[in-house]
């Protein structure tokens, strides 16, 4: 019997030792596991890793993929089939746009307001052989400059060699057709594949505080190193931004950012020498005259004015006296400052995105003599702006997007967020508007960073509503801009992807539609941030959806 009650106490005692050992090793290792256990209501959250078990939280910690994994890999796997790889061996196998037969179909001595332009084009390749794929990627438009006229083109791809470009011929006087070849479907496929290949096309500099002195440290969405990192994390989202950890510095310490494009390329020097300047824009409607448009045709259309939830086209409008016409709803022209006062007298809005975006609230400050901007005792050109008319009530402000955000000039952090968590952050009411723009920083890196962003801010757009569902949503899609650039890292190829994209994937909320790719294409406006003309077009059609 005293043995039996020895060696319960031993078998009790080992027990306790085991549980001690097991709550020691846990407290332990909670580090290394921190986006498994933690569920934040913040911007983020942040902890230090090594390589190995940051390999493992980047993007996802399921073991199996998520419902936002899956939707990412079914898009990519549909543009995957529709971008398909070309390989050549010359140029001279390549679309020529001199060698290119483009003709109008059932051709008129004249023409009237409202009918329909179409243009049959057979690609060829430099050797004058009909080609027998599509892919290539086309710009079509109408313009009169006289008339401070434009528009753009439908561009049906047969997947043939042919195409079918049509325009609707919205105004009356001399129309000339400009139908461009940006690239042969043989560089798209280099730029699709090249484009996913690798995070490392940018370099990022964190700038880490040490008390009065600074240190520097390599950041980025991906980092390839094992070295110990600061993890930047959304668990919620799935969002990731890493940095190599200083040593004796915390990783909340980090206060700056800038960056830099690294030099890498992943085109071979023939796909280089395809996407040459000398080889971008080339019209295949040289030679071509224009044709003349009459006002024969006296029927009005009457639209509903411009409200959220409003499809939105392909031509979404067209440029007239330098006016921008929306095709789907009626548009008023709100330029007196004593109506825009009146519409935005007590309204709170909030503009999120890049500096394209940050143009409107420069233009406000312009043409509103009553609006002054607020000192937030913060420096830099990409701070957070925010104009107030305390008399009327109205409060605009501007803020830049979350990761990645690029430019070599340094940025805070201090103040820094997902679009998506802006969007949780707002109450909403009917007094309240959101503008978003996103795009043209995350042209250089693999299109599932775009992918997963706008599916989140869907996400964080669909909470708002249902909890304040007289919200205004404004999407202001990314623009055109100069067609010499770099094409790898930010030419419009890659924003006419994710401009499909984006659409594709808001086309179900009620939300209003500025189609800046559309406007830009209009206005011929190839630069990055587009004119004064161009913004104050944009801001009306916001004005109208708002008041």
């Amino acid at each position: 019997m005293a043995s039996s009650v020895t060696t319960c106490k031993i078998l009790l005692f080992l027990m306790l030792v085991l549980a001690a050992y097991v709550i020691w090793m846990a407290s332990e290792n909670f580090s290394k596991f921190p986006s498994l256990l933690i569920v934040s209501t913040t911007s983020h959250c942040l902890d230090t890793c090594t390589k190995s078990s940051c390999s493992e939280t980047q993007l996802s910690t399921a073991t199996e993929p998520t419902e936002t994994d899956l939707r990412i890999k079914k898009i990519i796997e549909q543009l995957d089939h529709q971008i398909p790889h070309r390989p050549f061996s010359h140029i001279n196998t390549t679309t020529s746009a001199a060698h290119s037969v483009a003709k109008i179909i059932n051709p008129k001595t004249t023409y009237c307001t409202g009918d329909q332009l179409d243009i049959l084009l057979e690609v060829r390749d430099y050797l004058g052989h009909r080609k027998q794929y599509g892919g290539d990627f086309l710009r079509a438009r109408i313009s009169s400059p006289d008339l401070k006229a434009g528009a753009s083109g439908r561009v049906t791809d047969f997947n043939n060699g042919t195409y079918l470009v049509s325009f609707t011929l919205f105004w009356a006087g001399r129309v000339s057709v400009s139908l461009l070849l940006i690239h042969p479907s043989e560089g798209v496929s280099a730029l699709w594949r090249a484009r996913n290949r690798g995070y490392d096309k940018v370099i990022f500099t964190g700038q880490f505080a040490n008390g009065t002195s600074r240190v520097f440290s390599e950041c980025g969405l991906v980092l390839n190193t094992s070295a110990e990192l600061c993890q930047y994390l959304d668990p919620r989202d799935q969002e990731a931004f890493y940095c190599v950890k200083p040593p004796q510095v915390s990783c909340d310490s980090l206060t700056d950012m800038k960056t830099r494009r690294n030099g890498v390329s992943y085109l071979s020097l023939k796909e280089k020498n395809l996407l040459h300047k000398s080889n971008v824009g080339i019209d295949f409607m040289r030679g071509f005259e224009p044709i003349t448009v009459s006002q024969c045709n006296n029927v009005t259309t009457v639209r509903e004015k411009c409200q959220t939830g409003m499809k939105s086209p392909i031509p979404s409008g067209y440029s007239l006296q330098g006016k921008w016409n929306p095709t789907f709803c009626k548009l008023a022209q709100l330029s007196n400052e004593a109506v825009i006062n009146d519409c935005l007298k007590g309204k709170l809005i909030y503009l999120m995105g890049d500096s394209t975006l940050r143009q409107w609230i420069d233009y406000f400050s312009k043409i509103m003599k009553t609006l002054k901007y607020f000192d937030h005792h913060e420096s830099g050109q990409f701070k957070k702006y925010v104009l107030l008319d305390a008399e009327r009530h109205i409060r605009i402000q501007w803020k830049k997007h979350g990761h990645p955000f690029l430019t070599n000039k340094p940025y805070s952090l201090k103040n820094h967020a997902y679009i998506t968590r802006e969007i949780d952050g707002v109450a909403g009411d009917r007094n309240t508007a959101i503008v978003i723009t996103l795009g043209q920083h995350l042209r250089p890196f693999p299109i599932d960073i775009f992918i997963r962003r706008v599916i989140n801010i869907q996400r964080a757009i669909k909470r708002l509503l249902l909890r304040s569902p007289d919200t205004r949503v404004i999407l202001k899609a990314e623009n055109i801009r100069e067609m010499h650039i770099e094409a790898e890292q930010v030419g419009d190829f890659h924003g006419y992807i994710q401009y499909l994209i984006m659409r594709d994937i808001f086309q179900d909320l009620k939300v209003g539609i500025i189609d800046a790719w559309d406007m830009t294409i209009a206005y011929d406006s190839r630069i990055l941030h587009p004119p004064n003309n161009v913004v104050e077009n944009q801001v009306n059609m916001f004005l109208n959806y708002i008041c």
